[in-house]
């Protein structure tokens, strides 16, 4: 079975800056095949013409830039989790998450504007 499920611009690039992330990260083969077809499902959604400009080129980049450093401090944070260092060090990690999970909420909300996307995702948390 697959859905069709109505997504903002910016959250299906999102989900392919992640999938190539795990490609790059995972060597389980059968986890590498399933991986490979989520991506391959999605790539002819953004293989038109608005999607290789310049402006949107680089928040693709920018975007993936960031995922990949989601991708570093989660693995760091559960690694202090699994031998219980609740330090300084995991503190600063778990601030990290959010700080830079908005990084990556403003990208898309960007990509979201650049490419007039019908839907666009919203945000709200207190500022820190």
């Amino acid at each position: 079975m697959q859905l069709q499920v109505p997504v903002s611009v910016g959250e299906v690039l999102d989900k392919i800056t992640i999938l190539q992330i795990k490609l790059a990260h995972i060597s389980d083969a059968n986890k590498r095949v399933n991986i490979q077809n989520e991506l391959d499902a999605l790539l002819p959604l953004v293989a038109g013409d608005g999607f290789t400009t310049n402006e949107m080129q680089g928040l693709m980049a920018e975007l993936k830039s960031v995922n990949e450093a989601l991708w570093d401090i989660e693995d760091d944070i559960r690694e202090k989790e699994a031998v219980k260092s609740f330090d300084a060090e995991f503190i600063k990690l778990a601030r990290a998450v959010y700080v830079t999970n908005d990084k990556r909420a403003e990208i898309k909300k960007q990509i979201n504007l650049a490419t007039g996307s019908a839907l666009i995702e919203e945000k709200s948390y207190e500022s820190y």
